[in-house]
């Protein structure tokens, strides 16, 4: 039966490849087993076969074998942005159904992350948004909290900290502080179910296995042992005392409760899983953006004292603020150009083409019915660090933050030169948090903390770990498919 079925699926995707793909570069072989040997390299090696595409097609679009179909990955800007990619409805280039079919984490999340007909969405949007200003105070607290009980360092000792996963349980708490607040942003039971293998790290471990599998094998991700009780909680005090009572919190439980229509949106296990699949979106990203933000602070270190006398001006004058943040623009740069160099895959903002009519882009190409569609996330001189080329940008054009358009060469900037969050119809909503979150923390990093690497040197940095498209910080996401294990991870030295 399974050989059956592999066989089927083998010669669904070859026959897939019509004469109208053949128009179109392929970086590998189209060959009939040939193809096969090369999809297996993309899932080894996929962001040096990515790389090689954009070399060779920085103006166009080429395609590269996967096992069960072949992805159309599009290197041109002027491709992306317009009526391109970035603008195209959602009936023609399907940003939900990539999601379903690529991801696995719709179907891992217990069947929607971001969907349409629910509000979560623009929850983060606009009350998240919204309301950062006023929460700042306490993911401020949090973040001081967060560092010392991670951290844990006494007088003036070096110590070894193992980055990523101190970083995912810093994260993990500062991101509940807004989350579901005080008690359970520290209870560590409740913590440890967002990262560990029952939810955040083994949906993110699961999801490079499980690509490799029929959707029909692919397991549902659910839990509701910490959540179901306090959202009950917050259900049956609006009930009794209406949606305005009083010491309501100001967290995104009651945000979504306010955004819910009345009937499936305002049930336990809804809310339950909307929570948890923005926790598992906020840690798993946020943590792995900051882990290379400090390989890449310590691998170029003399960007250390410019960003720690930004930050004390900043914060001597100002305070600690979400306004002061906005004028941390060293720290917003090295943030943003570590970004732009370790993404969390070599393929960003992937669409499937779901008009029956196909995708045409304005130089002609043509993408059937059916197939995927990515952007390379690659870029020319891809490994020259610069953590404040942003910032020196900014400063020679003279840019107000808050003039011509919205935030231009900021962190949280969307454009076709900067798809860290994406660009167009489905930009990341979340952004404006995770900035603020990341640049508050490596802004009381450098003011409180001196760090060095383990192997010092000009550029030495831990390499990068990926699995098909995605690529991780040391150590592995996925130990147990790549054969590497946590023993001998990277870490940094840091002291007061």
């Amino acid at each position: 039966m399974t050989r059956r079925y592999g066989n089927y699926l083998f010669l669904c995707r070859q026959r897939s490849y019509c004469s109208q793909l053949a128009s179109i570069p392929v970086v590998g072989s189209s060959g009939f087993l040939s193809s096969y040997r090369d999809a297996y390299k993309f899932i080894l090696n996929a962001p040096t076969l990515v790389q090689r595409g954009y070399d060779q097609y920085p103006e166009g679009v080429f395609h590269v074998a996967h096992l069960l179909y072949w992805q159309f990955v599009v290197c041109d800007h002027k491709l992306i942005g317009n009526s391109e990619v970035a603008s195209a409805p959602e009936d023609v280039l399907s940003f939900h159904e990539a999601t379903r079919k690529l991801g696995s984490l719709y179907i891992m999340a217990g069947g929607s992350l971001w969907a349409d007909d629910i509000s979560s969405c623009q929850t983060v949007v606009t009350s998240l948004s919204r309301n950062l200003h006023r929460c700042f105070p306490d993911v401020r607290d949090e973040i001081v909290c967060a560092f010392d009980d991670v951290m844990q360092l006494q007088g003036s000792e070096w110590k070894t900290l193992t980055v990523l996963p101190a970083m995912m349980a810093g994260v993990a708490r500062v991101s509940n502080c807004l989350f579901v607040g005080l008690p359970l942003c520290r209870n560590e039971p409740y913590l440890q179910n967002n990262i560990d293998i029952q939810f955040a790290v083994d949906i993110v471990r699961s999801a490079n296995r499980i690509t490799l599998f029929p959707p029909f094998l692919r397991p549902i991700a659910a839990g509701h042992k910490f959540l179901g009780k306090l959202v009950e909680e917050r259900l049956t005090k609006e009930k009794e005392f209406g949606p305005d009572w009083p010491g309501k919190p100001n967290d995104l439980i009651s945000w979504l409760l306010t955004d819910a229509q009345e009937g499936e949106e305002r049930t336990t296990g809804l809310l339950v899983k909307l929570i948890m699949s923005i926790n598992m979106a906020a840690i798993h990203t946020s943590s792995m953006t900051f882990t290379h933000a400090l390989f890449d602070l310590t691998a170029h270190p003399e960007h250390f004292l410019p960003m720690r006398e930004e930050a004390e001006h900043v914060v001597k004058e100002e305070g600690w603020t979400k306004a002061a943040l906005n004028n941390m623009v060293k720290i917003d740069s090295f943030l943003q150009e570590s970004q732009r160099l370790h993404v969390i895959s070599s393929l960003l903002m992937n669409r499937r083409v779901v008009s029956k009519n196909g995708f045409t882009f304005s130089d002609g190409t043509h993408i059937p019915y059916g197939a995927y569609i990515s952007i390379a996330a690659n870029y020319e001189n891809p490994t020259v660090f610069d953590g404040f080329r942003f910032a020196c940008e900014r400063a020679e054009r003279k840019v107000d933050d808050f003039s011509e358009g919205i935030f231009k060469r900021h962190m949280v900037s969307t454009a076709v030169d900067h798809l860290s969050f994406g660009t167009g119809k489905h930009t990341c909503p979340g952004r404006f948090f995770a900035a603020t979150e990341l640049k508050a923390m490596l802004a009381h990093l450098v003011i409180n903390y001196d760090v060095k690497a383990e192997v010092e040197g000009p550029g030495v940095r831990p390499a990068d770990t990926s699995f098909s498209a995605r690529t991780s910080p040391t150590p592995p996401i996925c130990p147990d498919v790549t054969g590497m294990s946590d023993a001998g991870s990277s870490v940094i030295h840091l002291r007061l």
